[in-house]
């Protein structure tokens, strides 16, 4: 899919942007402060959490072990996901695995707090161990995907490290502002094939927002579809909305919502069909001519909502 005459205009609003012992009284020990005492035992129990965090670590895929965990007639452990991937095979000592329950490191497993695996990127919890996995597949600070849909791209990261990654590895366009014109022209658009056809990125109020434009199968009905995307979370998406305009010949066709965050994968965005659709005869019919070449051109604007604080009620920012 080709894209000519994109005009990214950006406007200059935009925020981007005791006092020691002497030794006297030998008959005395020396005792451990308080804070001292409680340092001591807070390092001990967290090198004892630790080493048996590492026992509950499957030694295939490195994840933490939930029930049932698996064991060999030498004790070797693995979680029930790997027991499946390794054939009924022990991994460290070969034998066959059986149905041997661990009961006894399941038990431990009951009585341990962990903290967050992504406590490295900021995340502050503590849960019980069976809590974790609930939490971690929630959590706010877990890493982001790639947002790119023209391949099954397995990159993720915080959202700097994927704007340059969608920049140098994806080769995405990237433009600063809050209004767009892509026109979109297909020599021939019988072909759909659930086809990607472009991903911009656009940076405004300091915030990345990815474009999405591209056809696909609707029923038996080819369409063309744009839809907007946060990259953030969805609580912070809800700060924005965006309108997409399409039209021709005198008749045009106009979409506003909230995007969505990239924490919902493309398909999902696509397949609830939240965003503009154009059915492929519309869409002929706006590219004029004899209707054999598609030839699209769709604005759009972002803005932000902006609280009221005197009557509450939540205004634009138009970004102008």
């Amino acid at each position: 899919m080709e894209s000519d005459s994109i005009d990214c205009m950006a406007f200059s609003d935009v925020i981007d942007d005791d006092d020691d012992d002497d030794g006297s009284h030998h008959h005395q020990l020396p005792s451990l402060s308080k804070t001292h005492s409680n340092s001591t035992v807070s390092s001990a129990v967290h090198r004892s959490t630790t080493g048996v965090h590492e026992l509950l670590e499957c030694p295939v895929c490195t994840n933490s072990m939930y029930p049932p965990i698996h064991q060999c007639h030498n004790g070797h452990t693995l979680c029930s996901t790997c027991k499946t991937r390794v054939h009924n095979r022990c991994p460290t000592c070969r034998q066959e695995l059986g149905d041997i329950r661990c009961l006894a490191l399941e038990k431990v497993a009951e009585s341990l707090e962990l903290p967050c695996k992504f406590m490295s990127l900021g995340c502050p919890e503590i849960f019980p161990y069976y809590s974790k996995l609930k939490h971690e597949a929630l959590c706010n600070f877990r890493p982001y995907n790639c947002p790119y849909a023209g391949s099954e791209c397995a990159a993720v990261g915080d959202i700097p490290f994927l704007v340059a990654h969608l920049r140098d590895d994806h080769k995405v366009d990237m433009h600063t502002g809050c209004t767009f014109n892509h026109r979109y022209v297909k020599s021939n658009p019988q072909e759909v094939e659930n086809a990607t056809w472009m991903l911009t990125v656009f940076h405004c109020f300091g915030q990345y927002f990815c474009l999405h434009f591209e056809a696909f199968q609707l029923g038996i009905a080819p369409v063309y579809m744009a839809f907007l995307r946060f990259m953030g979370d969805e609580i912070e998406a809800r700060n924005y909305s965006y309108s997409l305009e399409v039209g021709g010949n005198g008749r045009k066709l106009i979409w506003e919502g909230t995007p969505r965050s990239i924490r919902d994968s493309h398909r999902k965005v696509r397949d609830s069909h939240d965003g503009l659709i154009i059915q492929r005869n519309m869409a002929l019919f706006f590219s004029g001519g004899d209707r054999k070449e598609l030839k699209l051109r769709v604005t759009g604007r972002i803005w932000k909502e902006q609280q009221n604080h005197e009557g509450g009620a939540c205004i634009p920012n138009l970004c102008s």
